[in-house]
């Protein structure tokens, strides 16, 4: 029985090989936002519209990776994706050449991500059922997610620091694996054919019947939904350039560390989440948005110093904040949502999360009327707002 167990206990590991490049290729692109600033001297707001390109092509991957593996089954929505992820890569190679490129890069890593993070964390959990682990599927998806996004990012960083072509060489790495994933996952079994006969539901109808009408998600969990990605952008995206000057000769690999120190953070704090989630109350979605307010008052301070170890201190505070925010949003949909329905929802809410990606452009837009350590604190005062509402509904409309 053991040895059968230990045959057929890696057949997740292709999967969780393509939910990894995908977090690995939306990653990519921060040190490399900072190698544009401050080698080529892209503009700011140009830099964070290439940056928030990605959400464009993320929402509608999210909406359809659903449906797309209920429709053709895992294997055959994943496949297709990596091939795009490494076409969207190999296209951001050619930034140097000509940077409009750069969005319709974005565009594709956006896409394919989404249908990654939705059809292949199914396909990675359904293949992990077997392994004898109640949370063997979970934590296996939690650590391919948040190890690609933070693994890309810090390579990506290294590569762009102490190899040649800082432009092309991380992009072309992220291509290789693609490919590599691609090949891996040929012959990964298929864990649910493909829909025959009739037509599926569509994405949305179990949705309107099952969270989004629950008062609870209107007025607990999307209120915090924002601040998962809010908090991780602002770390990664936003700081780093700020303080570049303090780390001059090494401001991609300090990108990629705070990136990396972030979302690791991330993961770390993920068991707290569960440990403070209540049925009966909000009080780990409560401390998630605290921590978010003082990693962004700390980052205030950060760039009102030009301190870069204030940042690193940001990022872990941010970091905490993101994945304790997230974990509690998904705790929450799990009661709010039928059985039947969760993966969508959740879907849904990652999509709402995923909002917060559209901040440092908007602080990029906002710069010229005040400062950055003023809009940070101006952030930090509307997550206080959030956090007070979220109080008031905290003990209501319980599931």
């Amino acid at each position: 029985m053991f040895r059968r167990t230990d045959r057929t206990g890696h057949r997740w590991l292709p999967a969780g090989f393509a939910v990894a490049v995908a977090g690995w290729g939306a990653n990519q692109f921060t040190p490399l936002s900072v190698v544009y600033r401050t080698q080529e001297q892209w503009p700011a707001v140009s830099v964070a519209a290439m940056f928030t390109t990605y959400l464009l092509g993320l929402l509608p991957g999210l909406l359809l990776g659903i449906p797309a593996a209920g429709r053709f089954g895992r294997r055959r929505a994943v496949r297709p994706a990596l091939a795009l992820t490494a076409a969207a890569s190999a296209l951001l190679a050619a930034a140097a050449v000509e940077p409009g490129v750069v969005y319709v890069s974005r565009l594709a890593t956006g896409l394919a991500a989404g249908v990654l993070l939705t059809a292949g964390t199914s396909w990675l959990q359904e293949l992990s059922a077997g392994s004898g682990r109640p949370n063997a599927r979970l934590r296996r998806a939690t650590w391919a997610t948040g190890g690609g996004f933070a693994a890309g990012a810090l390579t990506a960083g290294a590569v762009a620091e102490w190899l040649p072509s800082p432009m092309v060489l991380p992009a072309v790495v992220h291509a290789l694996l693609a490919v590599a994933a691609l090949a891996a996952t040929r012959r990964t079994p298929e864990t649910a054919p493909p829909f025959a006969g009739g037509r599926p539901e569509p994405f949305a109808a179990p949705l309107w019947r099952g969270a989004l009408r629950h008062p609870r998600f209107v007025r607990v969990v999307l209120p915090a939904s924002p601040a998962v990605f809010t908090a991780a952008t602002v770390a990664y995206v936003v700081l780093p350039p700020l303080v570049a000057d303090r780390v001059p000769g090494y401001a991609p690999l300090f990108s990629g560390l705070v990136t990396a120190l972030t979302l690791g953070t991330g993961i770390l704090v993920q068991p707290l989440a569960d440990r403070l989630d209540h049925a009966r109350s909000a009080r780990a979605t409560l401390a998630a948005m605290l921590a978010v307010i003082g990693g962004l008052l700390v980052s205030a301070l950060a760039v009102y110093g030009k301190s870069a170890r204030l940042v690193l201190v940001a990022a872990v505070l941010l970091g905490a904040g993101y994945g304790l925010t997230l974990v509690s949003g998904l705790r929450e949909i799990e009661r709010l949502a039928p059985p039947k329905d969760r993966t969508s929802a959740a879907s849904l809410y990652q999509g709402a999360a995923h909002s917060g990606f559209v901040t440092p452009l908007l602080l990029s837009l906002t710069a010229g009327s005040a400062s950055y350590p003023a809009l940070l604190a101006g952030l930090a005062a509307v997550g206080l707002l959030c956090l007070m509402f979220t109080a008031r509904h905290s003990r209501r409309h319980l599931p």
